[in-house]
């Protein structure tokens, strides 16, 4: 059971960048997808959930209206759209397995998530 997360790279404030998270050995659709980012010195902190039930999506404020959640069941990868890119966006993004549809609404894990290696956003001029 693996999450591969790719997509990162450097883009200049404004900008766009499309993060991928594809799923190994299992059937990502019946599985809630967060992403999570992470600043050196700072808590990790969640961005965004996409909840499988009923694909229903959750943004944490700063990003509501930038970033959209999508996926691709034949793929078995989702996708996190970033758009309108700032320098407060720089971080490692995480993609990772969460619990329930109340972790999901929370951005939070719950307790016992399948993490992906993280991806590096860096928005710069």
């Amino acid at each position: 059971v693996q999450l591969q997360a790719s997509g990162g790279g450097l883009v200049q404030p404004g900008g766009s960048l499309r993060l991928s998270c594809a799923a190994h050995g299992f059937t990502l659709p019946y599985w809630n997808i967060g992403w999570f980012r992470q600043v050196p010195g700072k808590e990790r902190e969640g961005v965004s959930c996409l909840n499988t039930n009923n694909d229903s999506t959750y943004y944490a404020d700063s990003v509501k209206g930038r970033f959209t959640l999508s996926r691709d069941n034949a793929k078995n990868t989702v996708y996190l759209q970033m758009n309108n890119l700032n320098s407060e966006d720089t971080a490692v993004y995480y993609c990772a397995t969460v619990d329930s549809r109340f972790h999901c609404s929370r951005l939070e894990t719950g307790s016992s998530p399948v993490w992906g290696q993280g991806t590096l956003v860096t928005v710069s001029s």
